[in-house]
């Protein structure tokens, strides 16, 4: 892998050579988060403006020449062809959203539509290439609920068997998907963080790949892809403001990488703001302001960013610092009312944690740390399907109507 000069811990700075299965800093235990290395000069070579312009592939493989896969090419690296289709999801210019939060231009990036309905399929497409490259047959990891789905998919396409940890109270259609795609899926009766640990244990037990974001580092490299694609999707000339929800902190680490990357290869000329947004019910970001985490408890509807310790907390505060960015939390309400509006207003269906980014531009826009004629794109993470219960609160319940048009009429429920 000629394009990656190596590893850098996030924690001490050493720097290691590019050795295929370095997860962790040697020096700094499983909290040396690394940072891959590349050589921009290389990169160079197989990736411009111009070749992504002919490029064909509306996938996130057109971005494999800045992710840590061997002998990646322009077109993508060898065997990607193969995979489910992932990424190049749309970006929508808000036709009302915007203007009901006072906001002139307002984006929304819908990665509800990836093949098992959430943005971690970019992370779990790039995990199953690399288990496939490094000759594994199991992958495994530890989710609330999207990462597992998505591993599970993913590697089901390719041939690769699945052992899930996932805790008890993952909603069940995330739970559905685990089981259809074949995987061993272990229900955990403790939180995330005691779910976690025991995937550690397990995988260090059994020799399977890991998939777990807060220790391999290549996971940041497939989310970040979202950043390209939202570059791209504006002409290089990205929004102000880029607004993430929050839980281990890999999704907003990976959204920064790749501005920083298209920053260093001059193909963009600033990074946008980031705005990391959490849930008042699971927040440790948020009330770490920039300094050490404290363990959270995990009480909020969004599952998926319901993370009370999460694992990759230097990359996740560094995006929001060295961006002139800031967190915020929003209320579980707050939540509710924005997956209706966002769905009633553009369309788009997301679940809690997929809406949370929304809630947050809001409650930004209030409180002034956006300003109107500011420009933002929000990321919806994940589809309003994987969570159907919640959906049904923020929308509420059908009217029920007896089958004649005299009943309708007498409801008052259609009007001309």
């Amino acid at each position: 892998m000629n394009h990656i000069l190596g590893y850098h811990c996030t924690l001490c700075n050493a720097e290691f050579p590019p050795l295929p299965e370095l997860m962790t800093c040697p020096h700094c235990g499983e909290t040396g988060i690394l940072d891959i290395v590349y050589d921009y000069g290389v990169v160079k070579k197989h990736f411009s403006r111009e070749r992504l312009t002919g490029n064909r592939d509306n996938s996130m493989w057109r971005y494999a020449p800045l992710m840590p896969l061997r002998s990646p090419s322009a077109g993508g690296a060898e065997g990607l062809s193969d995979f489910l289709r992932i990424g190049w999801s749309p970006l929508y210019k808000s036709l009302r959203l915007g203007e009901r939060l006072g906001l002139r231009t307002l984006y929304i990036k819908d990665d509800g539509i990836n093949p098992t309905a959430s943005l971690k399929d970019r992370a779990s497409g790039v995990a199953v290439a690399k288990a496939l490259e490094l000759g594994y047959d199991t992958i495994s990891c530890s989710s609330t609920g999207n990462a597992a789905s998505s591993l599970a998919g993913n590697a089901a396409r390719m041939g690769l068997k699945t052992v899930i940890f996932v805790p008890q109270r993952a909603p069940q259609g995330k739970v559905a998907q685990l089981l259809i795609f074949g995987a061993n899926v272990i229900s955990v009766a403790g939180d995330y963080r005691q779910t976690f640990e025991l995937s550690k244990a397990a995988i260090e037990k059994w020799g399977f790949y890991n998939r777990n974001a807060g220790i391999n580092p290549i996971l940041t490299e497939g989310k970040k892809t979202v950043a390209l694609e939202i570059a791209e999707q504006l002409h290089f000339a990205p929004t102000d403001w880029v607004a993430v929800s929050v839980g281990d902190g890999c999704t907003i680490g990976g959204v920064y990488n790749g501005f920083y990357d298209l920053l260093q290869l001059g193909m963009i000329e600033r990074i946008p703001k980031i705005l990391g947004v959490q849930s008042t019910g699971c927040c440790p970001f948020v009330d770490a302001k920039g300094g050490p985490l404290v363990p959270t408890p995990e009480n909020t509807i969004a599952d998926s960013i319901a993370v009370g310790v999460p694992r990759n907390p230097v990359k996740a505060q560094r995006a929001v610092a060295n961006s002139g960015g800031t967190w915020l939390a929003v209320t579980d309400e707050d939540i509710l009312a924005t997956m209706r509006l966002l769905g009633a207003a553009e369309g788009v269906f997301g679940e809690p944690a997929g809406v949370t980014a929304a809630a947050g531009v809001a409650r930004a826009i209030e409180t002034g740390i956006i300003r109107s004629n500011e420009s933002v794109t929000v990321i919806s993470t994940g589809s309003g399907l994987k969570d159907v219960a919640n959906a049904l609160r923020a929308a509420g319940e059908p009217f029920l109507c007896e089958p004649s048009l005299e009943a309708l009429e007498r409801s008052g429920r259609v009007q001309s």
